[in-house]
């Protein structure tokens, strides 16, 4: 047998099953499951939503001041979200009252992420405007990594990373906080004490120096480290030669990124990407198998499950709408995938279809 006929059974072997599906009114744009996976936080355009995964009714919690961006089930009484209102709000969900509201960013939360241990939450802004002819970015108006203590509600940290960073992951130990920016810089910083630890670009992710337009330029959109610590997955879309297309490359790397010099030592296959901005990443437990997803612009999925040590593309999904976030349950054995289809048209009572969506699958 060669290595296609190997890697073609491998593929046959692995299959992710649809075991269920639930829409709410309005776009996911990020979602938490609680420990039983028996509920959801949705960070949803018009606020926050608390789901029931059997019953699938749903209630909205509470609203930001604009769209919600991201959202974390920190505990049974405590769900934490940000926005594009700069704002992160803290949510008892057992008494349905507010607890508080803290005005992070002059611009937009562009994702949040929760240390390992739940005591610190890490959030990223920045707009990008042009600098100069080149359409380099301008330097940063405020600092666009921001940590934040769970419990005091205070910032612990205010770093700096060229606008806009539109992701941000913590290491398995919680020691360290990765930032990934639109020019393909990633910063990791030491938790405890804000200091710069690594610092690596990679242009495969950004359209700058190729698009002279602010329009878009790309970057990356999802980062995760590997359970181990000792890489960091990318994620995004590759070049575009046209700003308005969104038909560059789907895209993941790895990187080694604690050593003196950080190096890429994997990215997506020959024949095995389309079309696509991928947005969201998911690293089972074990570190086995990793999920990409994201929009479908050209091709035939727009989420496929990798294998974690040899980068071989293992199954894929073509899901009919956007996925803005997944995640695996502990044991790996179910993932679930939050986003969002295209808001159809208002019926006859004015109402709008529901276009959020959420679903489960057997891994």
């Amino acid at each position: 047998m060669n290595d296609t006929e190997a890697k073609n059974d491998q593929n046959k072997a692995v299959k992710l099953t649809r075991t269920d599906q639930t829409k709410v009114p309005m776009g996911v744009l990020d979602g938490s499951v609680s420990s039983d996976w028996q509920q959801c936080a949705l960070a949803c355009l018009d606020g926050v939503y608390l789901l029931n995964a059997k019953d699938k009714q749903h209630q909205r919690l509470y609203q930001h001041d604009s769209w919600v961006s991201s959202v974390h089930w920190v505990a049974e009484d405590l769900i934490v979200s940000a926005g594009y209102d700069g704002a992160i709000q803290w949510f008892n969900p057992q008494t349905n009252q507010p607890i508080d509201r803290l005005k992070l960013h002059q611009f937009w939360s562009w994702d949040m992420a929760l240390s390992p241990d739940r005591t610190v939450l890490a959030s990223v802004t920045g707009q990008y405007l042009a600098g100069g002819y080149k359409y380099e970015p301008q330097s940063e108006s405020e600092p666009s990594v921001c940590l934040v203590s769970v419990k005091d509600r205070k910032v612990l940290h205010r770093l700096s990373q060229t606008p806009s960073v539109q992701a941000v992951a913590f290491s398995p130990d919680g020691r360290f906080v990765a930032a990934g920016n639109l020019m393909g810089t990633v910063r990791v910083f030491e938790v405890a004490s804000g200091k710069l630890a690594r610092e690596f670009n990679t242009a495969d992710f950004t359209s700058w120096g190729i698009i002279k337009s602010h329009c878009y330029l790309g970057g990356i959109f999802a980062l995760r480290f590997t359970p181990d610590g000792q890489h960091l997955l990318l994620a995004g879309m590759g070049p575009m030669r046209d700003p308005m297309a969104g038909n560059g490359k789907q895209r993941w790397q790895k990187w080694k990124w604690d050593q003196a010099e950080p190096q890429r030592v994997d990215q997506i296959h020959d024949k095995e990407f389309g079309e696509g901005l991928m947005e969201a990443l998911a690293i089972d437990s074990a570190g086995d198998r990793f999920l990409m997803a994201g929009r479908l612009r050209g091709g035939n999925w727009n989420a496929a499950l990798f294998d974690g040590a040899t980068g071989n593309q293992l199954t894929t999904l073509k899901t009919g709408y956007r996925v803005t976030q997944a995640a695996f349950s502990d044991d790996g054995k179910r993932l679930a995938l939050f986003g969002a289809q295209g808001q159809g048209k208002r019926n006859k009572e004015g109402e709008h279809p529901h276009f959020g969506r959420i679903e489960f699958y057997d891994a």
